[in-house]
């Protein structure tokens, strides 16, 4: 499989107000997160890519085709949308029954509605009428619609939004099932932890534009100008200070003797790790505790964020 969705110069305006600023994008198959915060552009974006939308500028291409007004495209993507649009007097099986005719199927409508909501764990609800539902009840029936046609490429719109832990944990068990099947699943979410249960690669969006896109490791790699924060804790930390400064790359150091911690900056984490353990050998000091918070992706986000 070629490219899953490649962007150029892809700009939408409303009126004055810019929805997605010149975004130029390549996504490979797999399952990916797109983060950012609340207004960061991610449903615009999610938007032209289901071809909800015509882009001001630029152009985006999705499967290796145009999404906008793309039929045929159409039933091979999935899509769980932010904002509910149900009729409530209608059952979550009757709903799903009803999309699945919508998107061709014939006889095989409810039975395939039914194994739809069977995999997201709604068959206990699915003749309740669906204005009685929780809020979970109505994440599980919007995903069921979104993939009851078998589709290609997957995209979920804040997936976990008002859900209860439970709920929230069979969801991500779900996206992390389907992506082992080789399913494509875009993940939209302004939470954090939540989609790094679930992916490894990331795109960060906010004012509408890119920040970066592809592995933690990878972004944070990227950042020269932002040393990595490392923390160490041992017995007595001024001299364990005094030996890193000495003998590894090191841009900065702080020292809490209360927490009996060394918080090291360096712009050069890799050759830092490489030497660690001699240099710790060396002062015979046992070092009882190795962090590093910049390895995790709330940093690179609140890092990346500050630097736009």
């Amino acid at each position: 499989m070629g490219e899953l969705l490649e962007a150029r110069n892809l700009t939408k305006l409303y009126g004055v107000i810019i929805g997605v600023n010149d975004v130029n994008l390549d996504l490979q198959p797999g399952v990916i997160g797109l983060l950012g915060p609340n207004g960061a552009g991610k449903s615009t974006f999610l938007k032209l890519v289901t071809g909800q939308l015509r882009p001001t500028e630029g152009q985006v291409s999705v499967l290796g085709q145009n999404p906008w007004s793309n039929v045929q495209l159409f039933n091979r993507i999935g899509l769980c949308p932010e904002q509910d649009s149900f009729y409530d007097n209608m059952s979550a099986l009757e709903f799903v029954t009803s999309l699945a005719r919508l998107s061709g199927m014939g006889q095989e409508a409810q039975d395939r509605a039914e194994q739809a909501l069977a995999r997201v764990s709604a068959t206990e609800f699915m003749h309740r009428s669906i204005g009685e539902y929780s809020k979970g009840m109505r994440q599980r029936t919007k995903i069921a619609q979104a993939i009851v046609h078998d589709p290609d490429f997957l995209i979920l719109d804040e997936p976990l939004t008002g859900t209860d832990p439970i709920c929230r944990r069979e969801i991500m068990d779900l996206v992390t099932e389907l992506g082992a099947e080789g399913k494509s699943i875009l993940v939209a979410s302004h939470v954090l932890h939540e989609v790094q249960a679930m992916t490894d690669q990331f795109v960060l969006i906010f004012g509408g534009r890119i920040l970066a896109a592809g592995k933690v490791q990878e972004i944070r790699g990227l950042m020269n100008e932002f040393p990595h924060r490392i923390s160490l804790r041992c017995s007595d930390p001024k001299k364990l200070a005094g030996a890193l400064i000495r003998d590894l790359p090191i841009d900065g150091v702080e020292i809490d003797q209360e927490r009996e911690e060394v918080m090291v900056l360096t712009k050069d984490p890799g050759e830092f790790y490489a030497g660690l353990s001699q240099v710790v050998l060396a002062t015979g000091l046992s070092v009882r505790e190795l962090t590093s918070a910049d390895d995790k992706l709330e940093a690179v986000f609140n890092y990346l964020m500050a630097a736009s």
